[in-house]
C-alpha cells in the first residue's frame, strides 16, 4: 500500500481526496492536515511515501512546508489550482517531486501517486509547458543600478518628471530607463514593470 498525507486548508477538499484515493485500492490515506505547520508536524510522524501538498494556505505555505521536509523520505506531490510562474517554480526548486492540477482526473491523480511513490517527477501538461519554456527563454538581462532606482521611484507614485527631479537628471532620461526596463522585464506599462519586479524580488516590499 502506497501511505498517502493530505494537505489542503478546506475540509471538503480534503474529504473528496480521502474518498477518491479509497477506491484507489493501493493507496491509504494515513493523516491529513490543514496548513504547512500541521503538515510538517504530522509528515514526521507517519512518514507517508507520498504527501499531496496545496500551495496557499494560511500560515505555513506550501512551498515552505515542502522545503522544511527535505530531510524526510517522503515525495511530495503538489496538487493546487495555481499553475503560474510564481507558484510553479518555487515548489520544484522547494524539492516537490510533482505538480498537478485540481482539475486533474481520478485515474492520472491516481498514476501520479503511484509515480510519486517510486520517485517519478510528475507534471500537469500546462506546468510541464510553463518549465520548458523557463528553460529555452534566455536568461533575463539584470536591471542596472539607475534602472532599479527610477523604478523604485515609479513604484512609490512618482511621475516621469519627479522621479528625473530627484535624481537630478532629464525627464527624456527616466522615460528611456524606463523603456529599458520594460524590454529586460518583458511587460508594456509602469503598473506591470513594478508588479513583476516586486515578484521578482528586483524591488523590495519596503522600497
Amino acid at each position: 500500500m502506497i501511505r498517502v498525507v493530505i494537505v489542503d486548508d478546506h475540509p471538503v477538499v480534503r474529504d473528496g481526496l480521502r474518498g477518491m484515493l479509497a477506491v484507489a485500492g493501493d493507496v491509504e490515506v494515513v493523516g491529513e492536515a490543514a496548513d504547512g505547520a500541521e503538515a510538517e508536524a504530522v509528515v514526521r510522524a507517519v512518514v507517508p511515501d507520498v504527501v499531496l501538498m496545496d500551495l496557499r494556505m494560511p500560515g505555513v505555505d506550501g512551498v515552505t512546508a515542502i522545503g522544511r521536509l527535505r530531510d524526510v523520505p517522503a515525495r511530495v506531490l503538489v496538487l493546487t489550482t495555481y499553475d503560474t510562474d510564481s507558484d510553479v517554480l518555487p515548489a520544484i526548486k522547494a524539492g516537490a517531486t510533482g505538480y498537478l492540477l485540481k482539475d486533474t482526473p481520478r485515474d492520472e491523480l491516481f498514476r501520479a501517486v503511484r509515480s510519486a511513490a517510486r520517485g517519478e517527477a510528475v507534471l500537469s501538461p500546462s506546468v510541464a509547458t510553463r518549465l520548458v519554456g523557463q528553460v529555452r527563454a534566455p536568461a533575463a538581462e539584470p536591471l542596472s543600478d539607475r534602472e532599479v532606482e527610477v523604478l523604485g521611484l515609479i513604484a512609490r507614485g512618482c511621475t516621469n518628471r519627479e522621479a528625473a527631479a530627484r535624481l537630478f537628471i532629464s525627464e527624456a532620461t527616466v522615460k528611456t530607463h524606463l523603456v529599458h526596463v520594460y524590454a529586460k522585464l518583458g511587460v508594456n506599462d509602469r503598473a506591470a514593470a513594478v508588479a513583476v519586479a516586486y515578484e521578482r524580488g528586483v524591488l523590495a516590499a519596503d522600497r
